[in-house]
């Protein structure tokens, strides 16, 4: 069920949305003007890139102290750092399916090489999403409170998240609901792997653990946006705190929109709302505007996926297309 679960079915719903991921780029182009763009682009110094996915490449890192900070947390103590990053950078582009249900092949992994049950690896994808809408959100705090007609969906994402987090340290509530899932013909095949999951999102959303992973997260994030505030001023934006903040709230709010829209990749809502935002916040006119978000998108989204898609060259089997050789971590 697992091998049939990697192999063909994530496999086959990614795909497709890469290849779209591909189209919303060329769309971006024609809908900026391809001229204008193409002239832009030829006058651009490109070594800007380069800088801005240094500064992509600090959030991995951070992210994957928390990743391997989490595996901590749950008991797999004895994970070799290089196996962890390997499977950490893997499931970037699980990132383009629908939802990132994909991302769930993470905890199917995980299991293979540690042993750890599929349904507690999976606590710690989910807790990874929270943690970082969580640091997202903070960073969108300045941006929300001098934007106020964005404060409705800030407050909504947040209301979620944070309530998630309080229900999952309230075990009677939680074993109520669970022992509710027994009794339900269509859920209860599915009891034990909710009961499995619940465990494991109890400890790695305690208050300390998910401090530091907020706190880890949030610093990440930030250096994204320090690299879109860096390509807006090379684009001409003065470099002084306004559009640093503009900068940060943009790029941040543009990730709680992608999140919330389920699109793989946030796909199209991403780009509309980071070149609308550029627009109609900071006056950029379209060109640069449109500019700037294809630039953001390739140090940010298609680098990582680029990255995740290297390491499945060198981790086939990963994939199910070359026999397993690693061996399990005794927890």
């Amino acid at each position: 069920m697992e091998k049939s679960f990697s192999t063909q079915t994530i496999l086959k719903k990614m795909l497709p949305w890469l290849l779209l991921g591909f189209l919303v780029l060329i769309f971006l182009t024609f809908v900026g003007d391809i001229r204008q763009i193409t002239e832009l682009a030829k006058e651009f110094p490109w070594h800007v890139l380069l800088v801005m996915m240094g500064f992509t490449l600090i959030n991995y890192i951070l992210r994957f102290v928390k990743w391997h900070f989490y595996l901590k947390q749950i008991g797999v103590d004895d994970f070799p750092v290089l196996q962890s990053l390997r499977l950490f950078v893997a499931g970037f582009p699980l990132a383009m399916t629908p939802g990132k249900a994909g991302e769930v092949l993470k905890g199917v992994w995980l299991k293979e090489m540690t042993g750890v049950p599929v349904s507690r690896g999976v606590s710690v994808i989910v807790a990874e999403r929270i943690s970082d809408g969580l640091a997202v959100l903070l960073l969108s705090t300045f941006g929300v409170i001098a934007y106020p007609q964005y404060s409705y969906a800030f407050l909504l994402v947040l209301v979620l998240l944070v309530g998630l987090i309080i229900i999952s340290q309230i075990k009677p509530a939680a074993y109520w609901f669970l022992n509710l899932t027994k009794k339900i013909p269509i859920i209860k095949k599915f009891s034990p792997h909710l009961y499995e999951f619940y465990e494991g999102s109890f400890i790695v959303f305690r208050p300390g653990a998910t401090v530091l992973a907020v706190s880890l997260g949030t610093i990440s994030w930030l250096f994204e946006g320090i690299g879109f505030y860096y390509l807006l001023t090379v684009l001409g934006l003065p470099a002084n705190q306004e559009t640093f903040a503009n900068a940060i709230f943009i790029l941040a709010f543009s990730t709680v929109i992608a999140a919330v829209s389920t699109l793989p990749g946030g796909l199209g809502a991403a780009e509309v709302s980071i070149a609308g935002m550029l627009t109609l916040l900071v006056g950029m006119n379209s060109t640069n505007a449109t500019f700037a978000t294809l630039i953001i998108r390739l140090a940010t989204l298609w680098f990582g996926i680029t990255l995740g898609l290297l390491t499945w060259m060198f981790s086939l089997e990963l994939l199910g297309f070359k026999e397993k050789q690693y061996a399990k971590v005794e927890n």
